[in-house]
């Protein structure tokens, strides 16, 4: 192969990675569709899940975003009535990682009063966006957007 061919190789390669490191990072703290499945709290341990809504947060000891995340979610719970921030450490269960597919932490689920999961975020959430979600949980109309 002469340099030119390689050069040409080189640069689709590093094309294809930036495509796809912008494509994932992206994706990253935005809402995704919940899985619609329902959540009981004795599945997750010994938690008690909000009346009206409950932020579940993924976590490992070794989350560099986790903490922040954790003050976050539990200030945002803290200002909707009926909700709850319950976080749950993977490092002690690993078998709740495989039942809900959570490949990266942080990895929160927003769940409704009768815990159907409705909103997934991966990796450190937006506040602007768990609020959005939050309030189509509870049925409240969010501050900058038309319903």
């Amino acid at each position: 192969m002469d340099w030119l061919a390689a050069l040409a190789v080189g640069a689709v390669l590093v094309a294809a990675a930036t495509a796809t490191g912008l494509l994932w990072q992206s994706r990253q703290g935005r809402a995704h569709a919940g899985s619609g499945e329902r959540v009981r709290s004795a599945e997750l341990g010994p938690v008690t899940f909000g009346d009206a809504a409950t932020i579940v947060q993924f976590s490992t000891e070794f989350c560099a975003k986790c903490p922040a995340t954790a003050r976050l979610l539990h200030s945002i719970a803290g200002d909707a009535h009926g909700t709850r921030h319950v976080e749950i450490d993977l490092t002690r269960r690993a078998d709740l990682a495989r039942r809900f597919d959570v490949t990266q932490t942080p990895t929160t689920l927003l769940l409704d009063a009768d815990g159907i999961v409705r909103a997934r975020f991966s990796g450190a959430p937006h506040a602007h966006a768990v609020r959005a979600e939050l309030d189509e949980i509870l049925g409240r109309h969010h501050v900058g957007t038309q319903h």
